[in-house]
């Protein structure tokens, strides 16, 4: 085998430690006596929906609105999701369902 294959190897693993250390730290900071400062709590409130409000201003920033299909596949996929979610009340199949409805308008109907 090749060195490529070993440093790739060594690649992964140092980001797979770093990734789950990462995600061990808060769980070996809080765990025991020592109580979730309430600053982390309040930031584990408001940054999810924060996050989200982030990502739907930079996914919708580059729609053509002054041009066809003048951003009609984003509004329905929008729409779709909004009412998936408040039916299902599922986060990961309302998103699934409106990327998969987005990627057919495009691709079937506004291509």
């Amino acid at each position: 085998m090749t060195n490529h294959f070993f440093d790739s190897v060594l690649i992964i693993m140092t980001i797979a430690i770093v990734t789950f250390g990462i995600r061990f730290l808060p769980f070996l900071l809080f765990s025991g006596k020592n109580k979730t400062p309430a600053s982390v709590q309040y930031l584990g409130k408001v940054l999810p929906a924060a996050i989200i409000g982030m990502l739907i201003i930079y996914c919708l920033k580059e729609t053509p609105l002054t041009s066809s299909p003048y951003g009609i596949p984003e509004v329905i996929s929008i729409l779709l999701i909004l009412v998936v979610h408040i039916w299902k009340r599922n986060t990961l199949f309302s998103i699934t369902t409106g990327t998969f409805t987005y990627m057919c308008l495009i691709s079937f109907f506004f291509s």
